[in-house]
């Protein structure tokens, strides 16, 4: 039971921490926490360390628990290490990219094309993106990439949102996906790591524009 109910905290926290209902900042109280989800407060405590595990939260000594918050190097660090991992997953898929992952791709692509949701674009970018990894065969690498992506577009919503939007970086979806499809392997890793440093010069030029300006919905999703 403490189990079960430990987990469906967490899945709670970690949504409206990526959606950006609990801010950067934010004190987490177990006492509010145990009383919202009426239990005590040994699955909220878990709960908290499995969050604090992925990064989403930070522990201050004798304070508590706060949603974390990363500087601008530090989000730069993370797409380095996004970059990274996706390439290598990329280049490891690349043989078992079959023409039936190929379309899956592009029908996320063509969702994506018709959304208006921003917060349906950051799902279907990383539906998109895993649809080319997930044939590396290589589950932790997958939980890794998943992780870093899904926390670092929290951070740099609030930095590059009002920056770049979303026509950019879909083309560069189609480049890729049409690089795959072609076989050209050379060419699809190219364009990956071109795809993650145009967000990188977005951040950059966000760190030459001073500070941060609050979300809008034009954010780059990559």
């Amino acid at each position: 039971m403490s189990e079960a109910a430990s987990q469906r905290i967490f899945r709670s926290l970690k949504d409206d921490i990526l959606k950006g209902l609990l801010p950067p900042g934010l004190q987490i109280r177990q006492e509010a926490l145990a009383e919202q989800f009426g239990v005590s407060r040994v699955p909220v405590r878990e709960a908290l360390r499995q969050l604090e595990s992925e990064g989403l939260l930070t522990s201050e000594l004798h304070k508590g628990a706060f949603v974390s918050n990363r500087s601008l190097d530090e989000v730069e660090e993370m797409l380095d290490i996004r970059q990274a991992l996706e390439m290598r997953a990329l280049k490891l898929a690349f043989p078992n990219l079959t023409p039936q992952v190929i379309a899956e791709a592009r029908n996320i692509l063509t969702t994506y094309d018709n959304s208006n949701d921003p917060m349906e674009w950051r799902d279907l970018n990383v539906a998109f993106h895993m649809a080319l990894y997930v044939p590396c065969n290589r589950p932790r690498l997958i939980k890794m990439i998943e992780d870093v992506v899904l926390v670092n577009y929290r951070f740099l919503r609030t930095y590059i949102s009002q920056t770049v939007g979303r026509a950019d970086p879909q083309v560069e979806h189609y480049q890729i996906l049409d690089a795959c499809e072609a076989g050209d392997s050379e060419r699809a890793l190219k364009l990956l790591e071109n795809h993650i440093e145009h967000t990188r010069s977005a951040l950059q030029q966000k760190r030459s524009l001073g500070p941060p300006t609050s979300p809008s919905k034009s954010g780059r999703h990559t």
